[in-house]
Formats: structure tokens, C-alpha cells, sequence
């Protein structure tokens, strides 16, 4: 039988459901909040990739992203949330751990929420789950894996981690690949503060020393470091549980090239290995 056809044949026995959301200008909607979402052309998604986008952005920007079209060509469902913060600065938003912060909306709850009606409407019951976020979306994400760690099964935060006050410590071990701009100003690698020290943007090198400690990382140092041109990686992979990467480049507060395809590569358990 040729590929067309067994493809099609699968697609006829398995058939994904139709979906009536989720497009650039058609978000599923929940009480709780909106979010966008594209599926691949599989017969079986083999999970859920969630980007979160950063402070004052849109999941519907997210659609055309690198991460997305990583994520379909491989086989994963792609899910990008709204932020919905309507009385804070930036009203596209999330509820980032921290002192002197209120939010209108628990993003603890609203992305539970989220994934439970991905799964009703795509017909997904297994598979594996990865949860990315850039800026805030990052440092959301790193509240996630740390406090709902069983949300996914691996954590990408992009140019965000931890606000002040930082946690003292987190739930449970995580696969976590956290990737920072060695130049970024926005969000520096040691954090910032803002309105006179009221609010505070939590240290990079103290995140990890946090989640070192739950994932049962004895020492302090990386089991060892690798480079590939401009990108210097930091691996500790031989502690009790857990698997934690350190992806750093030169550029500002974005991702360096390439960087959806690292992550999905850690995702599926190959790539970064590369001695150095």
C-alpha cells in the first residue's frame, strides 16, 4: 500500500473531529478566556505544544510562529491562549507569581481550562504536552513548573523566569530548557526593578538554583557545557530527576535562529548532547 493511501485510509478510520475555533480570527472561547489553536494533518496528533505569548501580545500572533510550524510538521497539536488582564498595563497579560501584584484573572486555572477543551475538541486523550512562553509568557511559565508541574511534560520558558518575591522552593522535578539573550535589556539576566523597587524582576541564575534543589541536582556546577557557534548550553542532566538546560546567545530579548527546532528537538529527547 502507498503512503498516500495508508494515510488516507487512517485519516477514514480515525478521522479528527471538525472544529468550528480556533483560527487567527475565530478563537475558541471559554468563560475563562480565549485561545487560538491549529491542528496538524494527522490521522493521530501525538500531543499539545502551548506557547503563551509575552506582555501585551496576542495567541493569534502566535499562529504563524516558528514554534508552530514546528510543532505541526511534527505531528503536534499547536495551542496559544490569550492573556486577559483588563485593568493592568498590559492588558494581554499573565498572572506571574510576585509581590505587589493583583490580576483579574488566575492564569492557574484558565489553562487547565484551556487544555481540557483542546482535548474535548480535538479528540486527544494522550499524547505528550510542552508549555513555552516568551517575556511574561516565560516567566509564566516557569510559575507553572514550578507550582503545577504535572501541567506538561516539559517547559520552555523564552527571555522570562521568576518575579520577586521568588518561590523558596517548587512542587515536584520538571524537564525544563530555559533560553536567554546574554544582551537583553528588557529583561535582564539578573532582572530589574520597577516603580522605586515595588516590583521586581526575579534573578535568571536564582530561578535555576531553585529548581537545581527540587530536581535533586547535588552540585552546583552543570554535569558539563557545550557551544555551537554563538549558543553556549549549560546541561544538568545527571541530577536525581528532572533535566534542566541553559540555552544563552548574543542577541537581546527575543530567540536566537533555530531556537523552535532546539526546543522541540530537547521535546522529543534528541539534540543538545553535542560536546563542547
Amino acid at each position: 500500500m502507498s503512503r498516500f493511501l495508508a494515510a488516507l485510509f487512517a485519516l477514514v478510520l480515525f478521522p479528527l473531529p471538525a472544529l468550528a475555533c480556533g483560527g487567527r480570527d475565530d478563537p475558541c472561547a471559554l468563560p475563562s478566556g480565549n485561545y487560538h489553536m491549529a491542528v496538524p494533518e494527522v490521522a493521530a496528533p501525538r500531543g499539545i505544544v502551548m506557547h503563551l505569548h509575552g506582555g501585551g501580545g496576542r495567541g493569534r500572533g502566535l499562529l504563524n510562529s516558528g514554534l508552530a510550524r514546528e510543532a505541526l510538521a511534527r505531528g503536534y497539536v499547536f495551542v496559544a491562549p490569550d492573556g486577559d488582564q483588563p485593568t493592568r498595563r498590559f492588558k494581554q497579560d499573565w498572572s506571574v507569581r510576585g509581590k505587589n501584584l493583583d490580576y483579574d484573572r488566575q492564569d492557574f486555572g484558565f489553562l487547565p481550562e484551556v487544555m481540557a477543551d483542546v482535548r474535548a475538541r480535538t479528540g486527544l486523550e494522550g499524547g505528550t504536552v510542552l508549555l513555552a512562553g516568551f517575556s511574561r509568557g516565560g516567566s509564566f511559565v516557569w510559575d507553572m513548573a514550578c507550582q503545577m508541574p504535572d501541567f506538561a511534560d516539559a517547559y520552555a520558558p523564552l527571555a522570562g523566569a521568576f518575579w520577586d518575591d521568588l518561590p523558596t522552593e517548587c512542587a515536584a522535578p520538571v524537564r525544563l530548557f530555559h533560553t536567554h539573550g546574554w544582551n537583553d535589556r528588557t529583561v535582564p539576566l539578573e532582572g530589574r526593578s520597577f516603580a522605586d523597587g515595588a516590583v521586581v524582576q526575579g534573578d535568571v541564575w536564582a530561578s535555576l538554583k531553585i529548581l537545581r534543589e527540587t530536581n535533586g541536582c547535588d552540585a552546583r556546577q552543570p554535569e558539563r557545557n557545550s557551544f555551537e557557534g554563538d549558543l553556549w548550553f549549560r546541561h544538568w542532566t545527571d541530577c536525581a530527576a528532572g533535566d534542566i538546560r541553559l540555552m544563552l546567545h548574543k542577541g537581546g530579548h527575543g530567540a536566537p535562529q533555530g531556537w523552535a527546532t532546539r526546543v522541540m528537538d530537547w521535546f522529543e529527547g534528541k539534540g543538545l548532547d553535542a560536546e563542547g
